[in-house]
């Protein structure tokens, strides 16, 4: 049976270079890098060079790169010592989030209190920036601003350095979960003056378990997890080394390769919904993703012109077909809910129609979009 994968937004194939590089560290580095012998300085240096070079890319210090087990941990840093240790009394964010945010956002608002608000979002998945701002303006309580740069379902975009610079004109904190854009954009936190942002290598080509959050120098951020004295205290446990230097080599990897792959996956993306418009009449795209500027050009997000009682079986046909994509986040695909995200933006004709996210790397081809093109085709038709 033919297999395509195309859930990348999901999680994404390992580069056989990260391969090597994890399997030679799990062989030779074997040393507690908190140990003060020689195999623990050993694999100290090997962590610090690799957290030096990924700063590099973001144009950070090194100190400010605080290694996790990924995005949901790095958020979850951020927003919780946020209200617990930064005095944060309400927290804008939007509704199209990813649980990662709205689920630690919920938690706070019960526990503690605090204020929430939603901006506005428009029906491309974009953020109302005005009203943005006069949520940012309507009150004196300290607050702290939580929006994702690229969306995890539709691609939608945001002006990561307008937010920032309108959180910073109004004395507020900025974090932003940047799973989906790190590794795939180049982005200068010097430029862009965002207070905590969240990764996770497994978004780039890199191991699964592994990430980091970025937290500006000075922002007095607590620990989440308690312990030892790693990570500049402000996460306990011992470091994974082969995964820390695996998410490195395969950040180094990207952002060496990023304008190459950029335009071969910019092409598959394009080729694929000008097949999708001439053999599905009908068809929509959900969100901005059809937007070259206003979306990633790793996913697109699309709405069949097919029943409501036909969508229930269109995963399941895809699987059989040995084709990979996803109904939303992948986190939620054990839910029988619909997609909070697709919830905000599309009409309630839309709603009831299956959508399906694809999202794509350098390691798809042109012959497997025409592959799924014709499966999708031969469904909606039969």
């Amino acid at each position: 049976m033919k297999k395509v994968y195309f859930d990348s937004a999901a999680t994404t194939q390992l580069r056989s270079e990260v391969i090597r590089c994890m399997s030679e560290v799990l062989k030779t580095e074997y040393g507690n890098p908190s140990s003060t012998h020689s195999y623990g300085r050993s694999s100290k240096s090997l962590l610090e060079t690799a957290r030096k070079e990924i700063a590099g890319y973001l144009n950070v210090s090194a100190s400010e790169i605080i290694f996790t087990s990924g995005g949901t941990e790095a958020d979850n840093l951020a927003l919780q010592s946020a209200v617990t240790d930064l005095g944060v009394e309400r927290i804008i964010s939007s509704k199209i989030e990813h649980h990662a945010v709205l689920h630690t956002i919920e938690v706070l608002e019960e526990r503690f209190g605090i204020e929430v608000e939603f901006v506005r979002i428009k029906q491309t998945g974009c953020v109302d920036y005005d009203h943005l701002e006069e949520l940012l303006q309507k009150s004196t309580k300290k607050t702290l601003v939580s929006l994702m740069h690229v969306n995890n379902e539709v691609g939608t975009m945001i002006d990561l350095k307008r937010v920032a610079l309108l959180c910073k004109a109004n004395n507020a904190l900025y974090h932003s979960d940047t799973v989906q854009s790190v590794g795939h954009f180049t982005l200068d936190f010097q430029e862009i003056p965002v207070d905590f942002a969240a990764v996770s290598a497994h978004k780039f080509h890199g191991p699964k378990g592994v990430g980091f959050a970025f937290v500006r120098k000075n922002t007095g951020l607590k620990p989440l997890i308690y312990g030892g004295e790693q990570e500049r205290g402000l996460r306990a446990g011992t470091e994974p080394v082969y995964a820390v230097a695996g998410m490195a080599e395969a950040l180094r990897l990207s952002y060496q390769n990023l304008d190459k792959e950029r335009a071969y996956i910019t092409g598959l993306k394009e080729y694929f919904i000008e097949q999708l418009k001439e053999h599905i009449p009908g068809v929509k795209f959900n969100g901005g993703c059809e937007d070259a500027n206003g979306s990633t050009y790793t996913l697109i997000n699309v709405c069949l012109p097919i029943s409501e009682e036909k969508a229930m079986m269109l995963l399941f046909q895809l699987d059989l077909k040995g084709i990979a994509c996803s109904k939303g986040s992948a986190c939620q695909s054990g839910s029988s809910n619909g997609s909070h995200v697709l919830a905000e933006i599309q009409s309630p004709d839309d709603l009831k129609k299956p959508s399906i996210r694809f999202s794509f790397s350098s390691f798809n081809t042109k012959e497997e979009i025409d592959y799924v093109v014709k499966v999708l085709t031969e469904f909606v038709a039969s």
